[in-house]
């Protein structure tokens, strides 16, 4: 049985050793702290494999009676430092690749040249190459996003461009005639004159698109208050029923529950409006356009059914992008209407809601959904 006394000789030993090793270990990583991993790993690892050594060491010398035990002991500390020094060599090798690669992709993110990386040797390397992948797909998608973009931006003053210059020609051409006296009779200058006012509405009707569209572009101040589904759509309704008269088109909207919604009702009331003279527009004599206002699974679904022979299936994803028009047939513009801009003046709208708009052929025509929070009782 050890005596007590030998106990405090190896405490003491092992002490002063291990304080010796950590003020060296200490001193030689503040030194190197701006080498590689390898090296500092390879530092730690020795500095305690030394202080096991050198506490072995001087204890077998103060306690072994046998210098041939001593012998042993100095042998096997001596064997086993470079074997621990090998795998700490190794595994920080391994680390610094790992940490190569990582500084390699992280130069790489949001490029087509991005390769996900294999899981790195330790979970906190995990959990970087990891973040590194999520950070380079939202940069990929906010790229994509940033590209289509600046296409709309690019056909929107193409568009806009063409649907002005062409309007102010004829104005030009109309009101030189008018100065210089080409046109003198009465009902000629009457029609110029009723002409010039036509085109100035409509591009009066395309700047105030353009300046609507920025303004829901960006923060949108609500006035919101509660009302009932319903009453949106009877409001809707009644407001372009002189329309649907016109032409000879029938709008239906079936009584349903008072849903209530928490919405800016002038806001919205232009949302639909805008659903229902498209629909209008785009139906066909003696059609029918049914209107209606559902629940869903703690929303209200504002839908509008056309008659208008549906939109082609290339066409669905990007009706509601700003100035989209499509081919020729497309519903979302004619040579009457503004810029193009009403749908995805809708958009911008029902988002600031926290409500979706969606669009999808059905039966005869196609349907506009609005999705709107139920609000609370």
């Amino acid at each position: 049985m050890i005596p007590p006394t030998d106990w405090g000789v190896v405490a003491l030993v092992t002490a002063s050793c291990a304080l010796a090793a950590v003020a060296l270990g200490w001193l030689l990583v503040h030194s190197l702290r701006r080498h590689s991993v390898t090296i500092h790993l390879v530092v730690a690892s020795l500095a305690a494999l030394v202080t096991v050594a050198a506490s072995v060491v001087v204890t077998a010398r103060a306690m072994f009676l046998s210098s041939h035990d001593a012998r042993v002991v100095l042998v096997v500390v001596l064997l086993s430092v470079p074997a621990g020094a090998g795998v700490s060599l190794a595994l920080g090798r391994s680390l610094r690749s790992a940490s190569r690669q990582l500084a390699a992709a992280a130069a790489l993110l949001g490029q087509p040249a991005y390769v996900t990386m294999p899981l790195p040797v330790t979970s906190e390397l995990s959990s970087v190459a990891a973040a590194l992948g999520e950070a380079h797909q939202r940069l990929a998608e906010a790229h994509e996003r940033e590209v289509s973009i600046e296409q709309g931006r690019r056909e929107l003053v193409a568009w806009m461009s063409h649907d002005l210059r062409t309007p102010l020609a004829g104005m030009r051409a109309m009101a030189e005639s008018l100065e210089d006296g080409i046109v003198d009779d009465p009902a000629t200058v009457s029609r110029y004159h009723r002409q010039l006012r036509v085109e100035v509405d409509r591009m009066a009707a395309m700047v105030s698109d353009l300046f609507e569209l920025s303004r829901v572009q960006g923060p949108l101040d609500l006035n919101l208050q509660r009302i009932a589904a319903h009453d949106l759509v009877e409001e809707a309704v009644a407001s372009a029923d002189p329309v649907a008269r016109a032409k000879g088109v029938r709008l239906v909207a079936p009584a349903g529950d008072r849903l209530p919604v928490t919405v800016d009702t002038t806001e919205l009331g232009r949302v639909l409006r805008n659903l229902l003279v498209n629909a209008i527009r785009h139906t066909p004599h003696d059609g029918t356009i049914q209107v209606t206002a559902e629940p869903s699974d703690g929303h209200v679904t504002l839908a509008v059914a056309d008659a208008c022979g549906g939109i082609p299936v290339k066409d669905l994803d990007r009706v509601f992008d700003t100035a989209f028009r499509g081919d020729g047939a497309a519903r979302t513009t004619t040579v009457h209407q503004g810029a193009g801009l009403g749908l995805a003046i809708a958009r911008g709208i029902v988002e600031a809601h926290r409500g979706a708009i969606t669009v999808a052929n059905d039966g005869p025509g196609c349907r506009f959904e609005v999705r709107l929070p139920l609000a609370a009782e």
